[in-house]
């Protein structure tokens, strides 16, 4: 070998070596990067998903949403042939009827009967299957039942996931959309008046109100006490008092001709004026109801809600927990509701699926009615609203446990 090539090689190896110390930690890093990609690959939910699991899950979500659009599409035909003559004689307009009342139509419907939906998908396509023998052919592979059910719970949790989110965050905002329409254009009276409203809006702070409207967010015949220790230290009256809808803040009201008692042992001290700007803690929402007032607050807003008409001791409070509590159990449906259809439909009967088929509607009909019923077991029963809320999933899923005991295995 000649010198040059010698001192070629030696200084490729010098070379070498001063990579190595200088990007040691680059090695390491990739070292760790490598066991951390492999940790990656194990959580990565994609990675448990097959072609089989893909080919059912297109299936699934494909019927869902097919099965969505045909219903719906029929709801409303006849919704429009029931409204289209208020529609003309109250002269609602067309860009109100198509965005303010049918684009909130849409969700809000489709989300109340999402169970149906998913219980009609999965008998559809599932019965197909079956019919095709494909099942039957999964299962003389070697695949077992819980296995098929694999890519139904994962379709059933990104139905879970959407009707969740749509039932407590964006369906809320369109019903106010949809019931200003209604009170608008559809002659759908809301109540926006109350009479003789007590509540009490702080510790000790009982607020009286003898009449308020609110249209103009305003009450008359106004009066506040202050308690300490049960006796009463304050006591202001004023003939009005109006809510500042402009203000920054939350809880301002502007009291006219108010005048305030202080009382301290045998003294008492009295001052008046004309207009005084003062923090009250309550809210127009807390002075008028309305039929379905709940289906208007969003999952946080029912939380507070409920959480500061529960420390004012208010009765009028058990709907609005059943409806907070009904929204996050109507997610858990189409685990249900898919376990019933798929343990019906997955076997290859000789006479149809007719019989099944019934039975798994007459289920979920069912389960639809006893949702729909469940508030009226907390108001009249004095059933626990998360009880309440809870009972219809309860119920159904030892019937799915023991169609699915039934299944083929």
């Amino acid at each position: 070998m000649k010198n040059s090539q010698i001192r070629k090689y030696l200084q490729l190896l010098k070379l070498l070596r001063t990579l190595k110390s200088h990007f040691h930690w680059l090695v390491v890093a990739l070292a760790c990067m490598g066991r951390h990609l492999l940790w990656l690959r194990v959580i990565n939910p994609f990675h448990y998903i097959k072609r089989l699991d893909w080919y059912i899950i297109k299936k699934f979500i494909g019927t869902y949403f097919f099965a969505i659009v045909l219903i719906i599409s029929i709801s409303i035909v006849f919704d429009v042939n029931e409204n289209l003559a208020k529609f003309a004689q109250y002269h609602a307009p067309l860009r109100g009827i198509v965005f303010d009342y049918y684009m909130n139509f849409v969700p809000y419907f489709a989300n109340l009967f999402s169970p149906l939906f998913v219980f009609i998908a999965v008998i559809f396509f599932t019965s197909k299957l079956a019919g095709n023998s494909e099942i039957i052919a999964m299962l003389a592979a070697g695949m077992s039942f819980k296995r098929l059910m694999r890519p139904y719970m994962i379709s059933a949790t990104f139905i879970s996931i959407l009707t969740f989110v749509l039932g407590a965050y964006v369906i809320p905002k369109g019903t106010i959309e949809m019931q200003n329409f209604k009170t608008m254009y559809m002659n759908k009276k809301k109540n926006t008046s109350a009479d003789n409203v007590q509540l009490q809006v702080g510790k000790g702070v009982i607020a009286y109100i003898q009449h308020y409207d609110d249209n103009r967010k305003c009450g008359y015949g106004f009066c506040l006490d202050k308690f300490e220790n049960k006796k009463l230290v304050s006591h202001m009256t004023a003939s009005q008092v109006q809510y500042d809808t402009i203000s920054d803040s939350k809880y301002h009201w502007k009291a006219t001709g108010w005048r305030i008692r202080q009382l301290r042992g045998m003294r008492e001290n009295i001052t008046s004026g004309s207009v005084k700007d003062t923090v009250i803690m309550m809210e127009p929402t807390d002075l008028v109801f309305s039929k379905g007032q709940q289906e208007t607050f969003t999952s946080p807003q029912l939380k507070e809600y409920i959480s500061k008409q529960i420390d004012r001791g208010s009765s009028n409070v058990v709907q609005y927990e059943v409806e907070y509590h009904k929204r996050i159990a109507t997610s858990f449906a189409s685990f249900i509701l898919t376990t019933i259809g798929v343990s019906l439909s997955s076997r290859k009967r000789k006479g149809g699926m007719g019989m099944y088929l019934g039975i798994g509607l007459a289920l979920s009909f069912g389960y639809i009615l006893l949702q729909a019923v469940s508030s009226t077991f907390a108001i009249n029963a004095d059933t626990p609203p998360m009880l309440a809320a809870w009972m219809p999933n309860i119920i159904f899923t030892v019937v799915a446990y023991f169609c699915y005991r039934k299944a083929p295995n």
